[in-house]
């Protein structure tokens, strides 16, 4: 059975642009390769959507373009990004072939009608005749809901335990499928242990979490998985066949930095064989440029040249102090990247700390202040002392003339310069 597998579309006001030219491209290539069938494995939405939203009116059509070619199984994703009953109108949108909505954990045949045929409990102990593939459904569970009650470290375990045993509670029914040659799938929204970000990051959050173990336990060929936005994949070859567990990744390219291509997986399963293949969107290229100071516009016409932006989104960052704010040419820069898809300009501000010396306003004399200040200061008090007396004490004239004849004098010990405001010293 030729299945495409699609995930974290993340359509959004912010994400449209990418997620439908991405998407799109997809449905068409999937249509191109005749799939017999078609999974979204969660995070179709990037958030709560309305249903006048132009994100929310392109998904549905896109997802009704694509049932109009073959059955698709929609799974509920990260709450946060789709949140409970964002998935119900997709059960009503009539295309030529149905759609199943999985929002509760339990297995789905798809028949030789091709229509689905839901079980009316977590699992079939026998499989309808017209079976041509077992689908097993494990949406979303948040683990921070668990987390609030019973503790962090006992939320991690109990989730663990459970989704072992319910992944090896699904074995038999897949047994059963096999004997009878039917090619068998799991789907699930969630993290594998020792997986990697797609900024090359190992993740970790308050989604559940799988062990490559548990998931093969579960005896299906495929498990295809939602919510890591890069693509990669674990295999084992035993007694029950190849299995096959794998993330397709985000259909595009929603954040800078990401690494790794973006697509949708072809899948070809049988029942004791699964193999996969990553199917190429034309997702978005980004370019990050970083300066750890002030820009330096030479050396950002340089990496311009190298990298060239034409097309392409591109992010300029840099930090400089508080009082350098307005010494960067953001107006220059911009226009350097006239020919780029998209230019974000990001400035950090390193606000300037000033420390005051405990008890300095409570001195009695100007000098112990200013004693007490070049000790913060991390300076020689002397010359500054000098030039305190030499205010006291000396016509301005006197200083003056000093001053401007300081290439010959030969005591220069008015030639200090004070600190930047008196006012640091009281």
């Amino acid at each position: 059975m030729r299945i495409a597998h699609f995930s974290d579309l993340h359509y959004g006001s912010r994400t449209l642009a990418e997620a439908d030219r991405c998407f799109g491209a997809a449905i068409d290539r999937a249509a191109a390769l005749s799939v017999d069938a078609a999974v979204i494995s969660g995070d179709a939405t990037d958030h709560a959507l309305d249903l006048h939203a132009p994100a929310a009116r392109r998904l549905v059509a896109q997802v009704r373009r694509l049932a109009d070619h073959c059955p698709v199984l929609l799974l509920q994703g990260t709450y946060s990004h789709e949140p409970p009953g964002t998935l119900g109108i997709f059960r009503a949108l009539g295309g030529r072939h149905p759609i199943h909505v999985s929002e509760g954990i339990g297995q789905v045949v798809l028949t030789r009608g091709r229509g689905w045929q839901r079980c009316p409990d977590w699992r079939f102990e026998v499989l309808p005749r017209d079976a041509v593939a077992v689908f097993s459904c494990l949406p979303t569970v948040n683990k921070a809901e668990l987390a609030a009650a019973v503790g962090a470290v006992d939320a991690a375990q109990a989730v663990g335990e459970h989704l072992e045993r319910l992944l090896a509670g699904w074995a038999p029914s897949h047994r059963l499928a096999r004997e009878r040659g039917l090619p068998t799938i799991g789907v699930s929204h969630g993290t594998v242990f020792g997986c990697v970000s797609e900024h090359g990051v190992p993740m970790a959050g308050f989604d559940h979490e799988f062990t490559t173990g548990a998931l093969f336990a579960a005896e299906a060929q495929a498990f295809m998985l939602g919510h890591i936005h890069r693509h990669q994949a674990w295999c084992r070859q035993g007694d029950r066949g190849k299995q096959l567990i794998a993330y397709p990744g985000s259909i595009g390219r929603f954040h800078y930095g990401e690494e790794g291509e973006k697509g949708f997986l072809v899948w070809e399963v049988g029942a004791d064989d699964a193999r996969c293949t990553l199917e190429a969107t034309p997702a978005r290229r980004t370019i990050d440029i970083v300066f750890e100071g002030r820009p330096d516009l030479d050396l950002l016409r340089d990496a311009i040249a190298r990298q060239d932006v034409t097309g392409a989104s591109v992010r300029v960052r840099w930090t400089v102090a508080d009082e350098d704010r307005g010494a960067v040419d953001r107006e220059a820069i911009q226009r350097m990247l006239v020919g780029a898809a998209e230019a974000k300009l990001e400035g950090r501000i390193v606000p300037v700390v000033r420390t005051r010396a405990a008890g300095i306003s409570q001195l009695p004399h100007l000098e112990d202040k200013l004693r007490a200040w070049a000790k913060v200061a991390e300076v020689r008090p002397e010359p500054l002392l000098a030039c305190m007396a030499a205010l006291d004490h000396a016509q301005p004239e006197v200083i003056a003339a000093r001053l401007i004849g300081s290439d010959t004098d030969s005591t220069p010990s008015t030639r200090h310069v004070l600190p930047e405001s008196l006012s640091e010293l009281v």
